[in-house]
Parts: structure tokens; C-alpha cells; sequence
């Protein structure tokens, strides 16, 4: 009898178009997840960004690990903050090119 090996899958990682038609990876989210999670995810995932996707999964945007630590530290927080009511929303790209392969990219 052969023993069956489980198999971890991580994030779903597949590069999508970002607004402005620069392509990002890392793992995809909806809007509805609150920051809490968002930062749990990002720490067991091990990557500072997570794709933002909309309703027909596309990507609609980036949140840094970076911009998300500073909103959970900031006087305002609540734990039942969703990323879709983070203030000044997603980063977007600029509309210029596509990013190169493993670039973060950053407001």
C-alpha cells in the first residue's frame, strides 16, 4: 500500500493585471477582509503585499504590510476595519509600463 503525502497549497499566487495594466503578484483577497486578517495572512504566507481583487477577480490594487502595520498602530483602529474602508483605499500603479517581475510597488 502506498501512503499518500499531504500537500500544503499556499495562497493563490498567479500573476493578474492591476489597475493601470501593470501585473502583480502574491496572494489575491477581496475587499471584505478585515486588516486583522489580512495581517495574519501576510504572516503565515511570508510576503509583504497582498493582491486586491473585485468581484470577477481582478486585481484591482495592492496592500503593503507596511501600510497596514501603520493603520493598525495608528489612534483610529478598530480590529473591525475591512480593506475596503482602509483611507485612501489600495495603491495603484502608475499607468506607465509594466512592473518588473518581483517589484513591489508602493505609494
Amino acid at each position: 500500500m502506498t501512503t499518500a503525502q499531504p500537500q500544503h497549497q499556499a495562497a493563490d499566487r498567479a500573476p493578474g493585471a492591476v489597475a493601470g495594466g501593470r501585473e502583480a503578484s502574491g496572494p489575491r483577497v477581496r475587499d471584505d477582509m478585515t486588516v486583522e486578517v489580512a495581517l495574519s495572512l501576510m504572516a503565515g504566507a511570508r510576503v509583504d503585499h497582498l493582491v486586491l481583487c473585485d468581484g470577477d477577480d481582478q486585481s484591482t490594487g495592492l496592500f503593503t504590510l507596511a501600510r497596514l502595520v501603520r493603520l493598525r498602530d495608528s489612534p483610529g483602529y478598530t480590529d473591525r476595519i475591512r480593506l475596503r474602508d482602509v483611507p485612501g483605499g489600495p495603491c495603484t500603479p502608475p499607468v506607465s509600463g509594466p512592473a518588473p517581475a518581483g517589484v513591489l510597488l508602493a505609494r
